[in-house]
Parts: structure tokens; sequence; C-alpha cells
């Protein structure tokens, strides 16, 4: 796609037959797609953009399992092998962009991909990338990440190590009150819920408090 379309004139023969010379309407140039060099681009810059993460991912992931179906053709097992040569594609290009000092969401997916055959590097992973965040979202994220494996006493351990009520995102008190509440230690539950108060944004506490609450009121008659 060229940067500098010019207007195109008729020939010089037919301005001097007496036709007037006109100029072609030019055309918007389409939009080109974002290609997977554009996308790594992208990440080489913020490693933690989601889209782009995310849809990289999905072309490597893509690319990795149709290639190794291309190579293995009917030895069974194809579906549960393809899985993993797609995720295999997908750690290696967490592993490559989690070398930035300011990555943590591909942290986040090589904990994910490494919890069930290595839980210990897993939290490890998990723990570094809540430590490069401030925000509070990667341990958000880590928390819902070990919830789903129902492992809510990782969850607890990893959020009381780095969970900052005032700085963080509140989703992060959320999941950790979450873990408690799962893991049936309804007074830390509730220590966790007193602790979002200390949140500057309550209007965003507010309707979390009142879930929070009815979940471990829910919880507590459950005991009785």
């Amino acid at each position: 796609m060229g940067l500098l379309d010019r207007w195109r004139r008729r020939p010089a023969e037919a301005d001097r037959t007496g036709e007037t010379g006109r100029r072609r309407r030019r055309r918007p140039a389409p939009a080109a797609p974002v290609g997977e060099a554009g996308l790594r681009e992208t990440l080489h810059d913020d490693p933690n953009d989601e889209a782009a993460f995310d849809a990289l991912a999905e072309t490597v992931r893509t690319r990795a399992a149709e290639a190794h179906v291309a190579d293995h053709p009917a030895e069974g097992h194809e579906a549960e092998d393809a899985r993993r040569a797609a995720d295999n594609a997908v750690w290696a290009l967490a592993e490559e962009l989690a070398q930035s000092p300011k990555a943590w969401r591909p942290l986040l997916v090589m904990g994910r991909l490494s919890l069930q055959d290595d839980r210990e590097a897993a939290l490890r992973r998990l723990g570094i990338a809540a430590e490069r965040d401030p925000s509070g979202t990667a341990l958000a994220q880590a928390l819902a990440i070990l919830r789903e494996a129902g492992m809510n006493d990782e969850a607890l351990s990893l959020g009381v190590g780095h969970w900052r009520p005032r700085e963080h995102d509140v989703e992060a008190g959320r999941h950790l009150v979450a873990a408690a509440i799962d893991s049936g230690r309804l007074a830390e539950a509730r220590r966790h819920l007193r602790a979002l108060g200390e949140h500057p944004d309550q209007g965003r506490v507010a309707p979390l408090r009142a879930e929070l609450e009815d979940a471990i009121a829910r919880a507590d008659r459950s005991r009785h």
C-alpha cells in the first residue's frame, strides 16, 4: 500500500486532441490487516497488551496444531497431541515476552499452563506477575486462575502476601474474599471484606460488599 498516491492524468496525446484532461478519483486505500509482525511489535512495546497477546497466541496456537496434524496423520490421540503442540507454541511465545521486566500477562499464561505439571513453579510465576503489576490486575487474574483450579488455599496465600487494599483493583479483593469463603474460612473472609473498606473507590466496593456479605451469610447458614 503506497503512502503517496498521485492523481493520474489522461495521456498527453488525449489532451492534444481536445479532450479535457481528467483526474481519476482517488479511492481510499484499504486498511492493512494487523499481521503477526505488527502484533509482535505491539507486544514488544507493551507485553501486557491483552488484545495483541490473545490475537498472536491464537495465531501461533492454530499454526502449531495444524502443523502437528499435517506431520502426524492418522496416529491416534490426534486431538490431545495437537492441543499439546498448540499449548507449547503459546508457552514459547509467553516465555519470550516474559523476559521483559514489565511483563506480567505472559507470566500468568505460563502459570496457568504449568499449574498441573509443576505447581510450585506455576505459583512462583503467578507471584512474580503480581509483583510486577502495581495496579493489582495481575493479582486479581492470578487469584482467578487458582480459584478456577480449585486451589483456594494457594489463592489465599498468594493474596495475603501481595494484596494492597488501598491501591489494588477491587477485583483482587473480591477474589481473595471469595477464596476464603470457598475454603470455609469465614472469619478470614470477613477480615478481608473489612479491608476492602480502605479502597478509595467505594462506589465500586459497595456492590461487591453486598454480594460478598450475602455469600458469607449463606456459607455460614450452610454450616448449621
